[in-house]
């Protein structure tokens, strides 16, 4: 995956560290980073390549400037108001929703200011979420009479229905703790700690096997969307696969000689 320039001009910035973390940075501050055709095709496009990226660990979701995400660029869409175009948009920006979760690497929601509409859509997608205590999350497209359908996708599976609905209903912010007690962030951080509690999270998944961390993530979201029997046969065939991976019994034959695992990677 190649690294882009700090451009001003450049909707999605990209970088890597040595350890495998790859951030992204939406990068549209002027307009809260909103989601316009130009940020979708290039988040698609570093999805695309992050998908067959043996090398990339964890992925980070950042917004620069004061907000995380504004959710569509509703300028870009008034200006050419046709329906066609709006379904295509709505199915491009799911493309993107649902490519985060067949990603086998984690994927961290850090956030901070607003995430608004498809932002807090953005946000309930992503694995894993971090939020600074001055973060506030609405499904608010009620508020100009459009009802945030596609971010109630993952919002309903992240939050309690009844919460999602008021949030749906109200188009009223949440703030993070709230968010967090409701279930749709993991942690929350004052702002100037807030690249410490992410960073935190990132080594803790680090400390993990690849390996099993990717088999896993897709038995998580294969099973949510099944029955309970089928579920359960589900996970029984994940972690058959699971423990005859070499990191698996790596770790199996540390915790009996009681030191610790040597993965592979």
């Amino acid at each position: 995956m190649q690294e882009t320039q700090d451009a001003a001009d450049t909707p999605l910035r990209t970088s890597r560290d040595a350890r495998g973390v790859v951030t992204l940075t939406l990068n549209r501050p002027q307009a809260f980073n909103a989601l316009s055709d130009a940020l979708l095709a290039a988040l698609q496009q570093a999805i695309d390549a992050l998908s067959c990226d043996g090398t990339a660990r964890v992925v980070v979701i950042q917004g620069a400037g004061r907000a995380f995400c504004a959710g569509h660029d509703l300028k870009e869409m008034r200006d050419q108001p046709d329906e066609d175009r709006c379904h295509d948009l709505f199915d491009r920006c799911s493309k993107v929703m649902l490519g985060l979760v067949a990603l086998p690497q984690p994927v961290i929601a850090r956030v901070h200011g607003l995430a608004t509409a498809a932002g807090c859509q953005l946000v309930a997608q992503c694995d894993l979420a971090v939020a600074a205590t001055d973060a506030r999350f609405a499904v608010s497209g009620i508020n100009v009479g459009l009802f945030c359908a596609t971010p109630s996708v993952p919002l309903v599976r992240n939050v309690p229905r009844k919460m999602a609905m008021e949030m749906l209903l109200t188009g009223e912010f949440i703030d993070a703790h709230t968010a967090r007690q409701w279930g749709l962030v993991n942690r929350v951080a004052a702002p100037q700690l807030l690249d410490d509690e992410v960073a935190s999270l990132v080594d803790s998944i680090l400390a993990k096997p690849a390996s099993a961390i990717a088999l896993g993530k897709a038995q998580f979201y294969r099973q949510i969307a099944m029955g309970l029997a089928g579920a359960y046969q589900l996970a029984g065939q994940a972690m058959s696969r699971n423990f005859m991976q070499d990191d698996a019994l790596e770790g199996v034959q540390a915790f009996i000689d009681k030191r610790p695992p040597t993965w592979r990677a």
